[in-house]
């Protein structure tokens, strides 16, 4: 793990109101190590490519979201539920551990153009779909975007048992335990605060896959079998983007 962060510290709900609330679920983390230097390129010069004893990671998450809304105000229609398909690594900066988003595919043209414009996040449209078989869930994700690359997704996974709450030491509190976001616009950066109860991680196991999620990007394809873990739900709260 990386010296000087320390993970746990953030897992610690702002005082502030926060800006939005969501729920996520039928998650799926898929992790697998990647070369330092392969990945550099993608991400700001200020943001130091976080490891876990030497080792970064590359990761797509696809998932699905309901509940969306401003703390403020009611549910907007079209916009409180629809899939998420994201391809992440993880980043500090002065201390403060966080997610970098290479892509995020969604299947709401509404929230994919708020979400590049006040967020500074890079999401794609997509055409999305998601059915659960009792403890299985068949995923799949087509890139519609207009001038972007393509990317399609498709996978299949069973989820099992739950797992021990992940410890702050442990491999999985650094892969999931993350409570902000970094993104970038106009050549400045911006931190986001996000927070939630704990993980409950489940075993996962994978019934088949394609993806050219993280080829995309111009990466090769990871070696060997991804990590796998697997979430059923869970209620967040996000905060407003902040300059650093």
């Amino acid at each position: 793990m990386t010296e000087s962060v320390d993970y746990s510290m953030f897992a610690k709900r702002p005082a502030r109101l926060p800006l939005m609330r969501q729920h996520w679920g039928k998650l799926l983390f898929m992790h697998w190590t990647i070369p330092v230097n392969i990945l550099r390129p993608l991400v700001p010069p200020r943001l130091a490519i976080d490891t876990f004893e030497g080792a970064a990671y590359i990761a797509i998450v696809p998932f699905t979201m309901w509940g969306i809304r401003p703390s403020f105000a009611p549910r907007v229609p079209g916009l409180s539920a629809f899939h998420e398909l994201n391809v992440r690594t993880y980043v500090h900066l002065d201390g403060v551990p966080g997610v970098w988003f290479l892509s995020l595919d969604a299947n709401n043209a509404a929230a994919v153009w708020a979400a590049r414009n006040f967020f500074h996040l890079l999401y794609f449209n997509a055409r999305m779909t998601l059915e659960q078989r009792g403890r299985e869930i068949v995923y799949a994700s087509h890139r519609t975007h207009a001038s972007a690359p393509d990317a399609d997704f498709k996978a299949t996974w069973e989820f099992g048992d739950s797992l021990p709450r992940s410890q702050p030491s442990s491999l999985e509190f650094f892969l999931t335990e993350r409570y902000c976001l970094y993104a970038a616009g106009k050549n400045r950066l911006y931190r986001c605060r996000v927070f939630h109860q704990p993980w409950q991680l489940h075993k996962a196991r994978l019934v088949s896959y394609e993806s050219s999620m993280i080829e995309s990007h111009n990466l090769p394809t990871p070696h060997g079998e991804p990590l796998l873990h697997y979430a059923a739900s869970l209620e967040t709260n996000i905060w407003r983007l902040e300059r650093v």
